[in-house]
């Protein structure tokens, strides 16, 4: 799965989950906190929904650095990775 293909996918999961409009995942350095409204619950939840998505473990370390989307799909790509 190409990096473009995987984040479609992350997007699509965040707008569906947290009932976000589509256009507002547009930009790579949206933040998920400051522009999305994204909080320290909202997080969790992703983060275990993205383990579940995509069959990988995030961890704990990695998912506190996580801020923007682009740095979401390179976490869950480095993830996946094998």
């Amino acid at each position: 799965m190409t990096r473009e293909q995987l984040a479609s996918e992350i997007n699509a999961v965040l707008a569906a989950q947290f009932e976000l409009k589509p256009e507002s995942l547009q930009d790579p350095e949206t933040k998920l906190n400051d522009d999305l409204g994204l909080d320290s619950l909202d997080a969790i939840d992703l983060v275990v929904t993205m383990e579940k998505k995509f069959g990988c473990r995030i961890l704990e370390a990695e998912a506190r650095e996580v801020r923007t989307l682009s740095q979401l799909y390179d976490c869950v790509h480095k993830a996946k990775s094998p």
